[in-house]
């Protein structure tokens, strides 16, 4: 399937990836059919992911105008990142008969207040205390239906941008403070892409500036990655993050899980239950879970409507194909599948590179030199830093309230325990100054 907007064919095939990133082109060479698609970019990163604030009907129309100039067939739309590239694709593929999921179901997930809804009505038992706060009332603490401690979140933001961890009606009352300067910035946007649903019911319950309060949650996340394709639903993966002693910073994500088998039946049923419910059909997703071992709970936390791109490499070392396959087979309306364990490595994980001191300005970063005699120490091992001499962590995007992250850190190994170790040993062996 797929439309020719100017009547001519093309021999290979034209895939169009919003946001598409230089670190993304080798995952894509790992595709069975690589060799037979040309990707092309779709608006920039900087343009879907770090420019912010940012106008949603902009966006689309940049989007179109770019379509419609090309010389081609068009073949498929992917969108790997959150809003708004995820209400974009959608909307460009139902305008261009390309196949996707629906926009009202894709909202659905991207909306946490509205997510939580649909899930109390259709998997009551996963779904941890939760409220709806409207922040610009005269009295927000009036919605306040939940004892503290709790989370506040916007119903739409980035990352843990604008979460605050609420202990009592004074912190409470400070972060509303804080949510009501900013949280236009995604909840504008996100209300524009809502009025594409032509349903003023849905925006007057589950507008972009309202917020979510929920109880406290903890235990080990795990995330199943799967596909939803003419109403057949898969699974390929189940990627773990386990419990950190730092409850804010994630120091791993490790694939495949170790998780207890009966966890992983479990929530791979609860995916598949929800995701039916908000009839959710033709598209990835990944469903983020945390497992209370003490109380012998499953929690769903929230569903995103695309493959994960912190798991993309993941998938490779370990399967030996890059989940960019299932996303693929999808776009082009083909039934989707993906290689399993014939990667180089029986484990892998990305761990985050985590800076919470005081400082801000980063005098200087680990050499080229170091780098290089990492990697002769620990072949299977590969840095991203984030930050360079001269930045200040005070102007990253996307960062949350509470710490920052400054580099990845990709590593490959023979069990859990292996990862673990060489983790802990290149963070001491690699060094930043931060003042």
């Amino acid at each position: 399937m797929g439309r020719d907007i100017h009547g001519g064919r093309s021999m290979k095939k034209n895939v169009f990836i919003l946001g598409l990133k230089s670190s993304q082109e080798n995952p894509l060479k790992t595709l069975r059919e690589s060799e037979s698609t040309n990707f092309h970019t779709l608006l920039s990163y900087e343009d879907l992911v770090e420019n912010t604030p940012f106008d949603f009907e902009k966006l689309l129309e940049e989007c179109r105008k770019k379509l419609k100039s090309f010389n081609g067939e068009i073949n498929a739309i992917l969108a790997h990142w959150d809003f708004p590239s995820s209400a974009l694709a959608p909307i460009l593929c139902h305008e261009l008969e390309l196949p996707a999921p629906s926009l009202r179901s894709v909202l659905t997930c991207e909306n946490k207040l509205w997510s939580r809804m649909e899930q109390s009505r259709s998997i009551p038992e996963n779904v941890p205390k939760f409220c709806r706060i409207d922040p610009f009332k005269e009295d927000s603490s009036a919605d306040i239906a939940i004892d503290y401690p709790f989370w506040l979140k916007p119903v739409k933001s980035f990352s843990s941008q604008l979460g605050f961890k609420i202990e009592d009606r004074n912190q409470f009352d400070e972060a509303i403070t804080k949510i009501k300067k900013d949280i236009g910035k995604f909840g504008n946007p996100f209300n524009d892409a809502l009025r594409h649903l032509n349903d003023e019911k849905t925006i007057e319950a589950y507008g972009g500036n309202l917020c979510i309060a929920e109880e406290l949650i903890t235990g080990v996340q795990g995330a199943p990655e799967g596909t939803m394709y003419k109403g057949e639903f898969n699974i390929h993966g189940i990627v773990m993050q386990p419990k950190s002693d730092d409850d804010v910073l994630f120091d791993r994500l490790v694939y495949p899980s170790s998780l207890p088998e009966k966890i992983h039946h479990h929530m791979v049923s609860v995916s598949e239950k929800f995701l039916r419910h908000i009839g959710y059909d033709n598209g990835c997703f990944n469903v983020e879970f945390i497992w209370d071992e003490n109380k012998e709970k499953l929690w769903l936390v929230e569903v995103n409507t695309r493959i994960s791109q912190s798991h993309s490499e993941l998938f490779t070392m370990v399967d030996g194909i890059s989940n960019h396959e299932v996303a693929l087979d999808i776009a082009l309306d083909q039934r989707p599948s993906l290689l399993n364990r014939n990667g180089k490595y029986p484990v892998a994980a990305k761990c985050s590179i985590p800076y919470k001191g005081s400082g801000c300005k980063v005098i200087s970063t680990p050499s080229n030199e170091e780098i290089i005699k990492l990697r002769g120490i620990f072949p299977e091992v590969s840095l991203d830093i984030y930050v360079s001499p001269g930045d200040d962590l005070s102007d990253m995007s996307n960062q949350n309230q509470y710490g920052y992250i400054i580099g990845e850190m990709l590593v490959g190994g023979n069990s859990y325990e292996d990862i673990c170790e060489k983790y802990n040993d290149c963070l001491e062996k690699i060094n930043f100054e931060i003042r």
